[in-house]
């Protein structure tokens, strides 16, 4: 899982921002901590500090190591132009069992990289930099025959393992493929009334064919139901097409019918983007491994957020970061301080970390937060 991640140089973020997700001791909401990490997140900011850049930062990963969906991710505005420095610098810690990788790397475009760090619990096993002319050394048995020059190739070194490399079984091999696997299976979407994606997929897929021919749709209808909003839908297949509508029973015992997105509101929309996403996470033996959701809750009242919070809380096996500005969900009831994070413009801090006060599950932590007992 992601244990913490820092970039330096990124579109609005000239120094480095770190996001530690390093849990503390606390005796609730235990289903939001793994492994001694926040498994679910929840980053608070004002409108334009910089939230959504920072979780397209945690996705550049995908641009490395992976061929999942990365168009969101190939923006000419990459790097911070407050700095002469033209190198974007990042750096992830995962932990994979009980051993830590940290892969560190730096870029002068979304698809140039200069340099390449992987430590497994502290030992250098990949290393080179572009700039300072420094060899390539690989510590992997079975990397021995690959061509070591690689000053032309501008590819992730250790993508160029993945593909043309048999490692030897060996437990950081095993580490390796974790790592490899983690990174294959993140996930980042807008919780908008589109299908805008990176990672996990390739290719744009209609909502309601991929839930319907998964045979999820009887278990959208109940997800629905469960929050509480109009879930008299069905669909039928016109040729190659479904489609879903709102029935209707009339009193002259006319059937109507009305066609699904013509008609339903912006957070229903919103509600069956969500659950097209988390079918994967809920139902699939691959479900991905990390989804951060940007905004996520921009088109719902108080309920619903708290509702999806909770439905969130309950897939144990993939690791979630949400991003919202209304703190009217800040509350420990739902989560807890070290899983509630504020971000400013250079830094993203948990509760549990910017009051010098002990918060206790009693405390009104949204109420502390207004009378600005986590200022910086």
């Amino acid at each position: 899982m992601l244990c913490s991640f820092s970039v330096k140089n990124y579109r609005g973020f000239k120094d480095k921002i770190t996001l530690d997700l390093t849990a503390s001791d606390y005796k609730f909401n235990n289903e939001c901590v793994k492994d001694g990490y926040a498994n679910k997140a929840l980053i608070y900011g004002y409108n334009g500090v910089g939230k959504s850049n920072f979780g397209f930062a945690v996705m550049d990963i995908i641009i490395n190591l992976t061929d999942k969906d990365k168009s969101l991710l190939l923006n000419n505005n990459y790097r911070n132009f407050e700095t002469e420095n033209k190198i974007v610098e990042f750096e992830y810690k995962f932990k994979f069992d009980e051993s830590i990788i940290v892969y560190q790397y730096g870029k002068i475009s979304p698809e140039s990289l200069v340099y390449e760090n992987l430590l497994i619990n502290d030992k250098q096993i990949i290393s080179y930099n572009r700039i300072t002319s420094e060899p390539l050394i690989i510590l992997l048995p079975g990397t021995e025959t690959l061509i070591k020059d690689i000053n032309k190739i501008r590819i992730s070194v250790l993508k160029y393992i993945k593909s043309n490399a048999a490692l030897e079984l060996t437990s950081e091999a095993n580490l390796l493929s974790s790592f490899f696997d983690y990174v294959d299976r993140m996930l980042f979407f807008r919780n908008l009334d589109d299908r805008k994606y990176v990672g996990y997929e390739i290719g744009v897929h209609n909502i309601f064919d991929e839930i319907i021919n998964r045979n999820h749709f009887h278990d959208f209808v109940d997800f629905l139901v469960s929050a509480e909003v109009p879930s008299n839908i069905e669909y039928k297949k016109n040729g190659d097409q479904y489609n879903v509508f709102f029935s209707y029973d009339s009193d002259n015992e006319i059937k109507y019918e009305i066609d699904f997105f013509t008609y339903c509101s912006t957070g229903m929309k919103t509600l069956s983007v969500l659950f097209y996403w988390l079918q994967n996470a809920m139902f699939d033996n691959r479900s991905p491994s990390l989804i951060f959701i940007d905004e996520f809750d921009a088109f719902y009242n108080q309920r619903i957020s708290e509702f999806v919070i909770n439905i969130i809380k309950k897939i144990n096996h993939c690791q979630f970061i949400l991003t919202t500005h209304d703190t009217g969900i800040m509350s420990n009831d739902i989560m807890r301080p070290d899983c509630l994070f504020l971000m400013h413009k250079n830094n993203i801090r948990s509760l549990s970390n910017s009051s010098k006060k002990e918060l206790r599950f009693a405390h009104n932590i949204e109420k502390m937060y207004r009378a600005g007992a986590f200022d910086e």
